[in-house]
């Protein structure tokens, strides 16, 4: 069933941390139709460390500036929802949000969903289940893959798998995101609830701010097991090559859909229709695909499907995240 058009309260964040420089249209609605602004705000939200993610996005929003013939600066959010939120607020124009907050910025304010990404050829992607702590939750060998390593048939490299090993979860640190975030958060809450724990007092949660976070704090020993999207290990691996192996996958929730990229409804039809058409070329280049494998581990931007963000919408609500 497809959820009630309400808003979600998977967090509350005020508008004021995202300290984004306003950059709303001119005019009102007596005057007419509102012109288009002078200048752009394309939030980012953080799936990895924000310290150097709006300078990895440089060429992004440069080129973005170049094709459009106008500034488009990039920011980083506080947290997934402050993204939505900004874009409702006129702070910020376009988005590359989760699958989550882009049904959430097209139901709450109108924004629209203009392309969604593919990573190797896959327009969906699992949240994974990581340990230090194979022997635990293994059924069988470790097997490795492109230097690292995954058991109970997580190396199929997509979901569901390992399941049945969730259970085990039971009493163990939990390194995981906030509400907002459908892989560090939301299908593997899912997946615990649908095998039995109790998510609220069965799991002692670790909280972070994002996905590389929740890889180092298995890594580091702070939790037992932790939530992110599909294979985080990369970015930490750039650092920390070990990780591969000593942070073992062992489970595979349900496939979700991708992130992507949407546009608030302020903006003219003829100025969305530039901004989708230079994404989505610029991602297939060479130069592009680089750097959005850098920024979020984008190798195409396509043409968006917003019916299919309705099941995760339908996973939060069955959280109560509404």
């Amino acid at each position: 069933m497809k959820p009630s058009k309400t808003l979600f309260l998977a967090a509350t964040t005020s508008l004021a941390v995202l300290a984004l420089t306003g950059c709303s249209a001119a005019g009102n609605a007596d005057a007419g139709p509102a012109a288009d602004p002078t200048e752009l705000t394309l939030a980012l939200v953080p799936s990895q460390d924000q310290g150097g993610l709006v300078d990895t996005a440089k060429p992004l929003t440069d080129m973005l500036t170049e094709a459009l013939g106008m500034p488009v600066h990039g920011v980083v959010s506080k947290d997934y929802q402050a993204a939505v939120e900004a874009m409702g607020a006129g702070q910020a124009q376009i988005g590359f949000l989760p699958s989550l907050q882009l049904w959430q910025a097209s139901d709450r304010y109108g924004a629209s969903v203009v392309l969604q990404t593919e990573r190797d050829g896959n327009i969906t992607y699992p949240a994974q289940f990581m340990t230090n702590n194979p022997d635990k939750y293994c059924e069988d060998s470790p097997v490795e893959r492109d230097g690292k390593l995954y058991c109970n048939g997580a190396d199929a490299l997509s979901g569901p798998a390992g399941l049945d090993s969730i259970k085990k979860i039971e009493g163990a640190k939990v390194a995981m995101l906030g509400p907002g975030s459908p892989a560090g958060y939301i299908y593997p809450m899912l997946a615990l609830k649908n095998a039995g724990i109790n998510t609220d007092t069965g799991i002692e949660a670790v909280p972070v701010t994002a996905n590389d976070a929740a890889v180092l704090a298995v890594h580091n020993g702070d939790a037992e097991v932790g939530f992110s999207f599909w294979d985080a290990r990369d970015i930490v691996m750039k650092d920390t090559p070990e990780v591969g192996k000593d942070v073992v996958v062992f489970a595979m929730s349900q496939e979700i859909p991708n992130d992507g990229v949407a546009l608030t409804n302020d903006l003219s039809a003829e100025l969305q229709e530039k901004i989708g058409t230079a994404l989505a070329e610029y991602s297939a280049t060479e130069e592009g695909a680089a750097a959005l494998t850098e920024i979020y581990s984008i190798t195409k931007l396509a043409p968006a499907d917003p019916d299919s963000l309705d099941v995760v919408a339908d996973a939060a609500t069955k959280l109560g995240l509404q």
